[in-house]
């Protein structure tokens, strides 16, 4: 889905505030996925905007994330396998088209999941631009000392070590639910590019087809509201953008359903 398929919120800006602390502290919050089929998107977008209101921030973005794992996927592995204890690292950046100057701002983020519940700690720092350019983020876009003192003032202490796996790239929308304030946030467009070389097949870019409705609270339950979100024809999921996307790049080329997500065989 193309920007202009959607009606653009004018006051979009960078989803973080130069002036926002180096670290936020964990928050614990559930959070639940919603896979949106791709004929869906335009629907559900239109659906959200009856519901919730647009983020008096950040309402639109284009989102990247660097994932790290170890040489053997253990992360991917384990979400995949749908364990109760999981996490995941990354280093995420915002609006790159945007992005003018030597440097930008990079943010390395800890989720940590137990069933429903999870939470992220996140610290703030600068790099440079051209360490974002896809051949070179198997670089890791900073040095692994300063990645593992960061994990490690989060009180994260990774058994192995971790390297630089995948760029995921999506747009996202953000909205506040009229009545709760629960955040509700719809991605779509995600695309994906392997930066591990050995691993995977050598495609640039595939690109996942629908799109992502999550919403994220202080309560298991949905609010009233969205829950008409059954009208989308979706339900509740463990959907994983990171999981999908690399399950996507080692799928063998031809195999029916290589783009589809988990569970779903989308028509061509």
């Amino acid at each position: 889905m193309r920007k202009q398929e959607v009606r653009r919120i004018e006051t979009a800006s960078k989803p973080e505030s130069e002036k926002e602390a180096a670290r936020t502290p964990p928050v614990k919050r559930f959070e639940r996925k919603f896979y949106i089929l791709p004929k869906n998107i335009h629907f559900a977008y239109t659906f959200l905007r009856q519901v919730c209101r647009p983020d008096s921030e950040y309402p639109e973005s284009l989102v990247s994330s660097l994932y790290f794992d170890t040489a053997d996927l253990e992360q991917y592995i384990r979400s995949a396998s749908g364990d109760f204890k999981k996490d995941k690292v990354r280093i995420r950046w915002y609006d790159e088209d945007d992005i003018q100057g030597d440097t930008a701002p990079v943010f390395i983020e800890l989720k940590m999941r137990e069933g429903f519940a999870s939470s992220k700690q996140r610290k703030r720092l600068i790099a440079p631009v051209k360490e974002l350019e896809l051949s070179r983020l198997g670089r890791g876009i900073i040095s692994r000392t300063e990645l593992m003192e960061t994990l490690a003032e989060f009180g994260h202490y990774p058994e192995l070590p971790l390297r630089p796996i995948i760029k995921i790239t999506y747009h996202r929308y953000r909205f506040n639910e009229m009545l709760t304030g629960t955040r509700v946030s719809l991605d779509y467009h995600v695309r994906s590019s392997m930066v591990a070389p050995e691993l995977g097949h050598r495609e640039r870019e595939l690109r996942l087809p629908g799109g992502i409705i999550e919403v994220k609270g202080a309560s298991i339950e949905l609010p009233l509201t969205l829950r008409r979100m059954r009208i989308l024809d979706t339900d509740w999921t463990r959907f994983s953008k990171y999981g999908s996307c690399i399950e996507s790049h080692m799928t063998d080329l031809g195999t029916v359903a290589r783009l589809s997500p988990p569970g779903r065989i989308l028509d061509s």
